[in-house]
């Protein structure tokens, strides 16, 4: 199943933010889509971008301090929004967060400007939002919320024509859902006690997890040597890499991942090649493999191929467990 996910953003001032936010997309396996493309001076212009914007599953909001280009009366990203909302389109806004550095060039100045931003900036905090410090934190909080909102508002999305369910398959798996549905109430096993096993056994693993921690270090393009060796728990390291690993990655790239999320220093570039310790690296990834989280599904001896990491059924479920806890202490926050 592959979703079309529209971005949508004011332009010149967040460039790279939106390059990144395409790639997190394509990595994931789904269409990224934008308007950028469309001719904006064609008559039918507004018919065009509303039937793109319709078509789509998921629409992405991404507001940082420019409302709109010099040229421009409204900001771009404002009608967009407006048609995602008419539609039913489900929206996750990433608004910047007030303590980011950002550049004064990249910030409206006229007051009436910036109180049209602000405006816009509450209208999008009034749904599904995060706030982000970097390009680096935008794409794990993206991430984040896309994987969350695909779970509790799965859409229609795409498949290949050759994959369509035809109606005499449709009719089979109806059937096959009653049988199973019989079948489950004919079983007289007593599985509350196999869940509450499976439950204090994830319970523990997360305990396992928030206990121990992994040192790291850091080697940055402009140094020569590691540096900025700091702690990380486990729990956190599991958390960026589990929606990751949901497509295998080397473990070159996972340490390439967690130099750039994990980067104590915003100010200075990680290199590409290994920016965390390989040996660390894969202290980690067997410790999670040990833990049944994750498995490697590639390793070659002989040919001196890079190991392929990915997470296991069981570290899917972890995580979606660990979720919901932060999502229920979230709510439960809010409403007290």
């Amino acid at each position: 199943m592959k979703y079309h996910i529209f971005i949508g953003s004011t332009l010149d001032d967040l460039k790279n933010e939106r390059k990144e936010v395409h790639r997190v997309i394509m990595e994931l396996g789904h269409i990224p889509v934008t308007a950028e493309y469309l001719d904006s001076s064609a008559k039918n212009y507004d018919q065009l971008l509303s039937k793109v914007i319709e078509e789509c599953d998921y629409f992405i909001a991404i507001a940082a301090h420019k409302y709109a280009n010099a040229q421009e009366k409204i900001s771009p990203l404002e009608p967009e929004y407006n048609i995602a909302q008419k539609k039913g389109v489900v929206v996750i806004s990433l608004i910047i967060d007030e303590k980011a550095r950002w550049k004064a060039a990249k910030k409206e100045k006229e007051p009436s400007v910036i109180k049209k931003l602000e405006v816009f900036k509450k209208k999008l905090q009034g749904g599904v939002h995060e706030t982000w410090l970097s390009t680096s934190d935008l794409c794990v909080k993206f991430q984040s919320l896309l994987i969350q909102q695909m779970n509790l508002s799965p859409q229609c999305g795409w498949v290949k024509a050759d994959q369509a369910i035809t109606p005499s398959v449709a009719n089979e798996l109806s059937r096959l859902s009653t049988e199973n549905e019989q079948l489950k109430r004919q079983i007289k096993v007593d599985d509350g006690e196999v869940v509450t096993k499976l439950r204090d056994h994830m319970k523990n693993a997360l305990k396992v997890l928030a206990l121990n921690k992994v040192m790291l270090s850091f080697y940055y393009t402009t140094g020569d040597n590691w540096e900025n060796s700091r702690q990380f728990r486990y729990l956190r390291i599991f958390k960026l890499l589990a929606p990751e690993l949901s497509v295998g990655k080397t473990t070159a790239e996972v340490s390439r991942f967690l130099g750039t999320v994990l980067n104590p220093d915003p100010d200075k570039s990680v290199r590409k090649d290994y920016p965390t310790p390989s040996n660390s690296v894969k202290k980690i990834m067997a410790d999670l493999s040990m833990l049944k989280l994750v498995r490697c599904i590639n390793k070659d001896e002989v040919s001196g191929e890079d190991e392929i990491w990915e997470i296991t059924e069981y570290g899917k479920e972890l995580f979606s467990v660990f979720r919901m806890s932060q999502l229920e202490k979230a709510f439960i926050k809010t409403i007290s």
